[in-house]
C-alpha cells in the first residue's frame, strides 16, 4: 500500500556531549525521589531546565515551533535513556507517570521549549506525563493500551482547546522492532484532494467526539458534540481537527470528502521505527497519527513509550483549568 512502508531516520541526532548534558538536567530534576510530575514548581524547574539545555537542540526545537516543515513531525534521537536503570513496563490500564524520573524529566523539558504541558482530567486521571503502553486483554483497544493498528487521528480534536503538539519519547521498542509510528501530514496530502472534496472538508459537517480513552461514557455526554470541519484555517496550509475513529460525517459529500482524506493520508504516510532515546514532536494541527501493530508478550519488557501533550498558549484555555494550573478539567 503506498506510503505505509516508508522508513525514516531522526531529523537530528545528539552527540555524546550533548547527550550528557540532557542527562544531567534530567538527573536534577530527578534527583528528590519525592517530586511530583504534575505539581507546578516541577514544571517551572523543568522550564528553567530547558534554557540550559544544549543550544543546537533548543534551536532544533524553536525552529520546528516556528514552522513544522512538510510533515510536522520532528524526530530527535541519541536522547539519554538508560536501559539497564529502567523498571519494567507498566502494565496497568491507565498507567501514567507521576514521580519525576529522569525520562520525564527529559520529556517536560522538551514540552517546555515548545509551550505548555497540557493534560485532560478525563484522560489518564489528567496526569502531564502519560505511558503508552500494551496492556493485557485491551489488545483490541483502539488507543494507547492496545496493540492491534491504531488509525490516523489527531488528538482531542473534539475539544475547544486541543493540544497544539503531541511529545513521544520511546524508553523501550517491543520484542519483534516491528511496531512502528504512522504519521501524515496535510501539506503532502493537501494536493491530493479534489476542490470538491476540500470544499466538503472545510464544512461543519462532521462530529468528532472523546476517544475511548476519554471513558465509555464520554461521547455521549460530551457538550461539544457540535457539527465541525475537518479542515480549517488557510485554504493552502490547513489545520486539521478529525479522528477516523470518532469522526462522523453528517452528509454524503463529507462521507465521500472524508473517505478521500483517508485515501490521500495513506498514499503520503511515513512510518518511524521508534528505539530508545528518540524524541518525536508532533504538530497535532496539521499531522495525523497512528500505529502499526504488534505482539506484546507481557513479560515487563513491552514497548513503552511516554507522552505529553503541549499548547503554545496556555491562557486560551484559562476557564477550564482551576487554579490556572495545566490540567483541563472539562
Amino acid at each position: 500500500m503506498p506510503g505505509t512502508t516508508h522508513h525514516t531516520t531522526a531529523d537530528w541526532t545528539l552527540d555524546p556531549a550533548d547527550a550528557a548534558t540532557c542527562e544531567r538536567l534530567a538527573r536534577a530534576l530527578s534527583a528528590g525521589g519525592h517530586d511530583q510530575v504534575d505539581s507546578p514548581e516541577w514544571v517551572a524547574r523543568a522550564r528553567d531546565a530547558w534554557d540550559e539545555l544544549p543550544l543546537q537542540l533548543r534551536r532544533t526545537v524553536r525552529r520546528f515551533r516556528r514552522h513544522s516543515g512538510p510533515h510536522g513531525t520532528l524526530v530527535i534521537s541519541g536522547l539519554p535513556i538508560d536501559q539497564a536503570a529502567l523498571p519494567q513496563t507498566p502494565a496497568a490500564l491507565g498507567s501514567v507517570q507521576r514521580q519525576a524520573t529522569v525520562p520525564a524529566a527529559l520529556l517536560t523539558m522538551v514540552a517546555c521549549g515548545l509551550g505548555e504541558p497540557l493534560a485532560y482530567l478525563a484522560e489518564k486521571s489528567g496526569a502531564l506525563v502519560q505511558d503508552v503502553v500494551p496492556v493485557a486483554g485491551q489488545e483490541a483497544f483502539h488507543g494507547n493500551a492496545g496493540s492491534v493498528p491504531l488509525s490516523f487521528h489527531t488528538e482531542n480534536g473534539f475539544h475547544p482547546h486541543p493540544p497544539d503538539y503531541v511529545v513521544f519519547l520511546c524508553l523501550r521498542a517491543d520484542h519483534d522492532q516491528i511496531a512502528g509510528m504512522r504519521v501524515a501530514g496535510i501539506r503532502q496530502a493537501l494536493p491530493l484532494l479534489t476542490p470538491a472534496g476540500r470544499e466538503a472538508l472545510f464544512a461543519p459537517e462532521f462530529i468528532t467526539t472523546p476517544p475511548p480513552s476519554f471513558g465509555p461514557d464520554a461521547a455521549a455526554s460530551d457538550p461539544n458534540a457540535t457539527p465541525r470541519p475537518v479542515l480549517s484555517g488557510a485554504p493552502e496550509d490547513p489545520d486539521i481537527r478529525m479522528a477516523q475513529l470518532v469522526t462522523t460525517p453528517l452528509t454524503a459529500r463529507a462521507t465521500a470528502a472524508l473517505a478521500e482524506f483517508a485515501r490521500a493520508c495513506e498514499a503520503t504516510a511515513r512510518t518511524l521505527p521508534l528505539t530508545p532515546g528518540d524524541l518525536v514532536v508532533i504538530d497535532n494541527r496539521v499531522t495525523v497519527h497512528g500505529r502499526t501493530a504488534f505482539q506484546p508478550r507481557y513479560d515487563g519488557a513491552d514497548r513503552w513509550l511516554q507522552r505529553t501533550y503541549v499548547t503554545t498558549d496556555l491562557r486560551r484555555s484559562r476557564d477550564h483549568r482551576p487554579d490556572d494550573g495545566h490540567i483541563l478539567a472539562r
